[in-house]
């Protein structure tokens, strides 16, 4: 249980920080934070989480990276149904937190997208079903190669956290204009159901393509990282 908690209000600062920053402050008149400040809000609540709770659960705070682990050699099967629901219970808690702060403006409307994940006509540039599949794929795949990777006994200890945060902030500034980044379907659902409507109904492609894309990034890193005999 107290992996299960970690797990979830891991994933509650996740959700609350990148998503809110993106919903509270990426356009606030005059000192808006933009795409630049909102990519390094969702690196930013990964690096701290995974200081405060690395050493309880694991700090997986995304069903994909979870799987991933899993099929990198890295985490057991029997925890992965455990973690997947606190990591998602832990997203809809802070959408509900995040809602409650945003309707607390004149003239919010959750409609506007709420920080959601969409493609086609919701996809922030407009972008296809098929260039926000092989986004979502590719860059989780890569975001597992740097965790699997930083957290090698083999790698320098101590510096993971910082590395996997910074990668979640790269991620973020090459796609948000075309996902509006999601990676994690636990960010993306925490805030999708509050929208409702075309954010639950894309909200298929942001499990599958985070979920393939950690399936092989696992596998690179596998292939990359295996010692010669």
């Amino acid at each position: 249980m107290q992996k299960l908690g970690a797990e979830f209000f891991g994933t509650f600062w996740l959700v609350l920080g990148g998503c809110g920053s993106a919903v509270l402050a990426a356009a606030f008149p005059g000192v808006g934070i933009g795409l630049h400040g909102v990519s390094l809000a969702f690196g930013l609540t990964v690096l701290t989480m995974a200081f405060a709770i690395g050493h309880i659960s694991g700090c997986h705070l995304n069903p994909a990276v979870s799987v991933g682990l899993w099929l990198g050699g890295r985490f057991p099967a029997k925890d992965l149904p455990g973690y997947i629901v606190a990591q998602v219970l832990g997203g809809i808690a802070a959408g509900g937190v995040l809602y409650l702060i945003a309707s607390g403006k004149a003239g919010f409307d959750v409609a506007a997208g709420f920080a959601s994940n969409g493609y086609g006509e919701h996809s922030p540039g407009g972008y296809s079903l098929m260039a926000a599949l092989v986004t979502e794929v590719v860059m989780t795949a890569f975001f597992l190669v740097v965790i699997l990777g930083a957290t090698d006994q083999r790698a320098p200890a101590g510096f993971a956290p910082i590395a996997i945060g910074l990668c979640l902030t790269l991620i973020h500034l090459i796609s948000i204009p075309v996902t509006n980044t999601s990676v994690n379907p636990a960010r993306s659902t925490g805030v999708a159901l509050y929208v409702g409507g075309w954010a639950v109904a894309q909200l298929w492609l942001f499990w599958v393509a985070p979920i393939i894309g950690a399936g092989v990034g696992a596998g690179i890193y596998r292939f990359i990282s295996r010692e010669q005999k």
